[in-house]
């Protein structure tokens, strides 16, 4: 699957926010085969961890973040719902499980539960769109996690066990 291509069919209109889409989702799916790399015991389907790391946050076109140059009437913290939508509607539901859990260390309701999608949220923490050329150390992540409870940083720190 080409998964720029498919980013692009909704981007195209943007291309400063494609941009950061996309430099954003290479640097998470770099980061799911380098885990891949390391852990082959984990049996991780490689192709469709590296197309569901780039397709993991497709819906902040439709949020309102304009930090990031999005544009959209929903709140930031809808875009794995919204991502969800769109590659469902794509055929993808698979890959929409992963945008819909990706958000945070897990939302109530939307953890993740594969270890392709364990994968995805967990190296998609290391990485934010504001600041593209800045990689997170995990104690910045705990740290960042903290503000929305002791549940998700306990679940990134087992994943930093498992995959770091």
């Amino acid at each position: 699957m080409d998964t720029e291509s498919l980013i692009h069919k909704y981007y195209a209109s943007q291309p400063k926010l494609e941009a950061i889409l996309l430099r954003h989702s290479r640097q998470v799916a770099e980061r799911c085969m380098a885990i891949c790399e390391r852990h082959p015991e984990l049996g991780l389907n490689r192709q469709f961890l590296w197309e569901a790391a780039m397709l993991h946050d497709i819906g902040i076109i439709e949020t309102d973040a304009p930090g990031i140059l999005c544009r959209g009437e929903h709140p930031y913290v809808e875009h794995g719902r919204i991502g969800g939508r769109i590659l469902r509607e794509e055929g993808l539901p698979e890959h929409a499980r992963v945008a819909e859990r990706h958000t945070g260390a897990g939302l109530p309701g939307y953890l993740p539960e594969t270890p392709e999608e364990q994968v995805v949220c967990y190296a998609d923490k290391f990485y934010s769109k504001s600041r593209l050329d800045d990689e997170k150390t995990p104690e910045r992540v705990v740290r960042s996690l903290e503000r929305f409870g002791h549940d998700g940083v306990e679940r990134f720190l087992r994943w930093h066990a498992l995959f770091g």
